[in-house]
């Protein structure tokens, strides 16, 4: 496809990537169902995702969000077969410009699917709990982090190996506030993978339960939440935001999403229009499981 040819973004199915569920009282539930590929996200599933938050927030019934995943992998990250596709597009934002050629048009879609969909995610006015296991890779972390408690399985691991692609780090910078400075450059500098007790260690996961226990264990602490009168958890998560508001994670977010966007740059120059190195595929082909062969 011509990069002035991008179709214009148009209204996803729901329910074919994400199910939603109020599976105890005063607790709604989205489930990312792509679990046959990893619960790869593409633009169908980001919009899903966006239409249960927002369902979830006009409902004056719903005290705590739970965000979930079926299959052995919360989430492997982006689908990059689809990176860049407007199918199933349903603009939120005011952003505008997705058939643009070049870099604008790329800059145009990452910031509409990953920087301001995930913010709106983040200032949600209710608890939010991602339940996670297995793989969490990538766009699985961003993903995650907007949520403010994680339960975690045993088998969980995390990774953010994209420097193998040329590319800094996925759109929605949180590393050094969820890791801290010298870990998180650790972590982005080896590409190696965090277990679920090493975050829960530093303080990226809340909690860590065995594999069966995952749901029910979550459930538990959205309903023991969701006892708590509404108005006074909207206004201890808004205090809490606002402190990291103030210590300048949105400005810091926006000046990390310049930079990721320079490096999609820089491959489409250096690697004959490809958005990242393809180098990056053998230097991660064990933690995503890829084959022997080049890809």
């Amino acid at each position: 496809m011509a990069e002035n040819d991008r179709p214009e973004p148009e209204s996803a199915v729901t329910g074919d990537r994400v199910r939603y569920d109020e599976p105890a009282p005063g607790v709604a539930r989205a489930t990312l169902t792509r679990s046959e590929n990893g619960n790869l996200q593409d633009v169908r599933l980001f919009y899903q995702l966006d239409a249960a938050y927002k369902r979830a927030a006009a409902d004056d019934s719903v005290a705590v969000f739970v965000l979930a995943a079926e299959g052995d992998d919360f989430s492997l990250g982006h689908d990059v077969e689809a990176l860049f596709s407007t199918e199933g597009m349903e603009q939120v934002t005011l952003e505008g410009g997705f058939g643009s050629g070049g870099v604008a048009g790329d800059l145009a879609w990452e910031t509409e699917v990953f920087l301001e969909l995930h913010w709106r995610w983040r200032n949600f006015p209710k608890p939010v709990i991602a339940a996670v296991q297995g793989r969490v890779f990538a766009g699985g972390m961003m993903t995650m982090w907007p949520a403010d408690l994680i339960v975690a399985s045993e088998d969980a691991t995390f990774a953010d190996p994209v420097t193998g692609f040329g590319i800094g780090h996925v759109e929605f910078f949180l590393h050094p506030w969820e890791l801290g400075a010298r870990r998180a450059k650790e972590f982005l500098f080896t590409g190696e993978t965090m277990t679920a007790a090493e975050a829960k260690q530093i303080g990226m996961v809340s909690r860590v339960v065995a594999r069966d226990e995952l749901e029910s264990a979550t459930l538990a602490l959205a309903e023991r939440i969701a006892e708590r009168p509404a108005f006074g958890l909207r206004m201890a998560k808004k205090s809490v935001n606002q402190t990291a508001d103030i210590q300048g994670q949105w400005n810091a977010l926006q000046a990390a999403f310049a930079v990721h966007t320079l490096g999609h740059a820089h491959s489409r120059i250096a690697h004959d229009g490809a958005y990242i190195d393809p180098a990056g595929f053998a230097l991660t082909r064990d933690i995503w499981g890829l084959p022997d062969t080049e890809v």
